[in-house]
């Protein structure tokens, strides 16, 4: 038997008033995703507990079979497994994003998406200025990609299970006074971000952009904490391989870390310029070697959090015709197979933010029974018979077909 996994990520939405009153996914062209649902299942999946953050960190964990309430550590810890930082016990990984305050105010949690290059420059700069700026403490700056980047605590660090942080794409264009770091060691978080602002004001990278018009990473924003998870390896739980395809470095890190084999693809850049067609055409080649294979897609949430609704729809049409398609294409050759399609959490448009909330998903594929839904979206879903929660049940369903 062979498994695919897609993961629109965010794309389940509310009905946009710029789409006609429609959810992305029911205005979106998208008649492969179709396709499964009239030939298989639609339903709804809980990945998120209520008292949790809703997030791709938690929602990823979920998706892929496993309890967040019992796993999860903090987002940063799972990016650290994909830069290959390894975590000693008493070490904590903090997420470190190069972000773009004005006026007080988020005003982008990407820095203008700001390239590799220039957010590696950045994070030297905090390295080599702030590695040795706690007194007991060993800091170390990681560059990730793009805005996206890591920052190690090593040795006694002074955080705790109630140090609480703020996700900065939760807080578009609200004044970050409100936002900052509480709790055990939250001094220490404030003083760096602070500290940061003077060393981004006038640095070479930024002048360049200002230059360019672009936006510049004003200061950075320190957020999702925690320690080394541990957890048991998707075989073991599960009796199968798998593979992940995706370019951020959260969804890298939650693959290996449950065992899953890691595929990078030349052009996926995890926003709305990524190349899916080359994403589709990687995960029919891993296929091959691999029983389970996952293709995460990052550009429906980055629409969302933009506000851009032409955008999601977009990305879900991209998704459907150069991903969704050949892999239904693909699968029969390997005689037994199944496929499943389904966001990690919610990113509603209205908003620009992560939601609690359930999320539509479609499964279809060898014992799986079609019920004859008429399409794949939100308001089809709530009217299934199918409603899996917890959400991490739905992982042992679709491998086992046990009926939940």
């Amino acid at each position: 038997m062979k498994y695919i996994i897609v993961i629109p990520d965010g794309c389940a939405d509310e009905p946009v008033e710029s789409l006609g009153g429609k959810t992305p996914l029911q205005a979106a062209d998208i008649p492969n995703m179709d396709r499964i649902a009239q030939t298989g299942i639609v339903g709804l999946a809980h990945n998120v507990p209520a008292s949790l953050t809703p997030a791709s960190d938690v929602a990823t964990l979920s998706l892929f079979g496993y309890d967040p309430l019992v796993v999860y550590t903090g987002r940063a810890p799972l990016e650290a497994v994909a830069l290959g930082i390894s975590l000693a016990p008493g070490d904590w990984a903090i997420r470190c994003n190069l972000v773009y305050v004005e006026n007080g105010e988020m005003r982008d949690f990407t820095a203008g998406h700001i390239t590799p290059e220039d957010g590696r420059q950045l994070v030297a700069t905090l390295q080599s200025e702030l590695a040795n700026s706690v007194p007991g403490g060993q800091l170390e700056f990681h560059a990730g990609v793009s805005y996206r980047n890591l920052l190690v605590y090593r040795a006694k660090a002074p955080f705790a299970g109630d140090t609480r942080t703020q996700p900065p794409h939760d807080i578009p264009d609200r004044p970050v006074a409100g936002y900052l770091p509480q709790g055990p060691g939250s001094e220490v978080l404030r003083m760096l971000i602070e500290r940061s602002i003077p060393l981004f004001r006038d640095h070479p990278v930024n002048a360049r952009r200002v230059a360019a018009g672009l936006r510049p990473a004003t200061q950075i924003w320190l957020w999702g904490q925690g320690v080394a998870p541990v957890v048991r390896p998707f075989r073991e739980l599960y009796g199968l391989g798998g593979a992940i395809i995706s370019a951020v470095d959260l969804v890298r890190g939650v693959g290996q870390l449950i065992g899953w084999k890691r595929i990078d693809v030349p052009g996926a850049t995890g926003y709305l310029d990524t190349d899916y067609a080359a994403k589709g055409k990687y995960a029919i080649a891993a296929l091959a070697e691999h029983d389970l294979v996952c293709v995460h897609v990052e550009a429906p949430d980055e629409a969302s959090h933009e506000g851009r609704a032409d955008e999601k729809v977009n990305a879900l049409e991209q998704i459907d015709r150069h991903i969704v398609g050949p892999l239904l294409d693909a699968l029969p050759a390997y005689g037994e197979w199944r496929i499943l399609v389904e966001p990690d959490h919610r990113t509603t448009l209205r908003t620009r933010a992560h939601a609690h909330g359930p999320v539509a998903f479609t499964a279809a594929g060898t014992g799986i029974a079609a019920e004859r839904f008429a399409s794949y979206d939100e308001e089809v879903a709530s009217a299934s018979r199918w409603n899996i929660d917890p959400g991490w049940h739905l992982m042992r369903w679709f491998v086992e077909n046990v009926d939940e």
